[in-house]
């Protein structure tokens, strides 16, 4: 029976994250998901009000971190609000940091 070998596995993981660390690849939605961590949820205008962007420009990174799966949206009234969601990417970090630890040394 084959068995991947230990970089092939850690491929295979990296390329789950892919689209997490491609997300998070810019400075401002870095930022963005750092005021998250301390917030419940934020609509686009109180997201502005934190990072000297425009609104057009924050809606964008908010949507990019939303197709990585970073950020769930919500609609409540005529606001969009977003929190973090990023149990899933954890749980894949952790496996990779735990399958190369234990594996690949």
């Amino acid at each position: 029976m084959n068995h991947p070998t230990c970089n092939e596995k850690a491929i295979h993981l990296f390329m789950q994250l892919s689209p997490y660390f491609q997300g998070l690849g810019d400075p401002v939605r870095q930022q963005i998901v750092a005021l998250l961590i301390d917030k419940e949820s934020l609509n686009v205008t109180q997201i502005a009000e934190h990072i000297p962007m425009s609104r057009p420009t924050v809606s964008h990174h908010l949507k990019i971190l939303r197709q990585a799966g970073l950020l769930h949206s919500e609609k409540k009234g005529t606001e969009i609000y977003y929190r973090l969601e990023i149990t899933e990417a954890m749980l894949l970090f952790k496996q990779l940091v735990t399958f190369v630890e234990e594996e690949c040394s």
